[in-house]
């Protein structure tokens, strides 16, 4: 069972390694090319391994096969021998043979230059983060669709009109000079950020592939933290702001499919630690003079992770969502903001503020007017949640709603 999961699990962690440094190889034209070799040492694995037992290092085993076909295919494909092979040659010192570098710091140097490539603002936000997850995170386009809760078709059109769009532009892949990385660092933090987002918040009920997904976002942030032209305070806020957020992933939903509210989630479920680690790097993203939206809304999931309900606490995450809706209004944050005001100073501020922003086509502010409503007046929080229940479109945001209302309903 255990040599069954060995090479899904290695397709996730691999794949992308040997197609990000092939494609730096080959360049950004021939994408598919790089796919197709890792693809086919993947296919050689799964046959070889299932007659003749998995190797000792089966890593190693799949860069020297990969090694191996890209050599073969250098050699047999008259495309590559007169289009490609002289600029590869004069990029590898005359050398007579290309030898595909495996090693850590070049899959570490071809990723970070492919997390710019694909973060290029000639390709649209959903479409960066489709291909992030296919190229950078081995996802496959049906996982995406569900990750995304669409169809395969959808998915498949959007990552070939990407590619299309950087081969067009003839983006080169390389690493970013100084100048790239604080001109495009915005852009590829907005993808990683979108990309755990798409985890955590992901309505969709395979928790594996949402706490994959986010566990991506981390390793592609930690990649930039780790390379020094990229150890930008933001970066370190970015992070941060995941691991605290990770830290609670398991507490937040019951054994149903229902989501836990904060207060009621178990602590001794929540990962110490990751919000060790979160500290850490947060306490990095303090040094240099720029406050970003990364720093305060790590702040924020900081102050989450501390289970005390004292006002401190509570006004500490006040005043940083005051600063986050100054520095860039969402409606979102306006909303949760309430919450915290709520635990404040007191249930009807929270409701006046509320009801203020007015967001009549979002489901989440009429569950959390139910609840500011609870105790208050039953008759109209029962009104909110049902509202709510009728703009709901997930299974889990329908069963915590109906659990509401069920509770409402009951007590009154």
């Amino acid at each position: 069972m255990e040599e069954r999961a060995l090479l899904p699990r290695l397709f996730r962690t691999e794949y992308q390694k040997i197609v990000s440094v092939l494609c730096s190889l080959f360049g950004i034209k021939h994408i598919e090319i790089a796919e197709d070799i890792v693809s086919d040492t993947f296919l050689s694995a799964a046959e070889h391994w299932n007659t003749k037992g998995v190797p000792e290092n089966p890593t190693a085993w799949l860069y020297t096969v990969a090694k191996n076909k890209t050599k073969n295919y250098l050699k047999h494909n008259n495309i590559f021998e007169q289009k490609l092979m002289p600029d590869l040659k004069a990029g590898a010192d005359q050398s007579e043979e290309i030898e595909l570098d495996l090693s850590t710091k070049n899959i570490a140097d071809s990723q970070l230059a492919m997390i710019f490539t694909i973060c290029n603002p000639v390709i649209s936000g959903d479409a960066q983060i489709a291909l992030a997850l296919n190229l950078l995170c081995g996802f496959g386009v049906q996982e995406i669709a569900d990750a995304f809760l669409t169809n395969k078709d959808v998915i498949y059109k959007r990552i070939n009109r990407a590619k299309e769009k950087l081969k067009e532009a003839n983006i080169r892949i390389e690493q970013p000079s100084l100048s790239e990385i604080d001109q495009r660092l915005e852009t590829v933090l907005t993808t990683l950020y979108l990309l755990f987002s798409e985890g955590y918040y992901s309505t969709s009920q395979d928790t594996m592939l949402r706490k994959d997904l986010c566990a991506e976002a981390m390793r592609l942030s930690y990649l930039l933290v780790e390379n020094p032209a990229t150890n930008k305070p933001a970066v370190n806020a970015l992070l941060a702001l995941m691991c605290f957020h990770s830290s609670r992933f398991d507490a937040r939903l019951n054994e149903k499919g229902e989501a836990i509210l904060y207060e009621d989630q178990d602590e001794s479920l929540w990962d110490k630690e990751l919000i060790a680690t979160g500290e850490y790097f947060l306490n990095q993203a303090a040094s240099g003079n720029t406050l970003t939206k990364y720093h305060l809304e790590a702040g924020i999931a900081y102050w989450h992770t501390q289970k005390a309900d004292t006002p401190q606490k509570w006004e500490s995450i006040l005043d940083l969502y005051n600063s986050l809706l100054i520095l860039e209004y969402s409606p979102i944050a306006a909303l949760n903001r309430t919450y915290a005001l709520a635990k404040a100073r007191g249930k009807q501020a929270a409701i006046a503020e509320a009801e203020k922003l007015d967001l009549t086509d979002n489901q989440f502010y009429y569950s959390l007017l139910g609840t500011l409503y609870t105790d208050i007046d039953n008759s109209i929080a029962l009104a909110h949640f049902k509202k709510a229940l009728s703009l709901a479109t997930s299974p889990v945001d329908k069963a915590t709603i109906t659990a509401n209302i069920d509770r409402l309903s009951n007590h009154g």
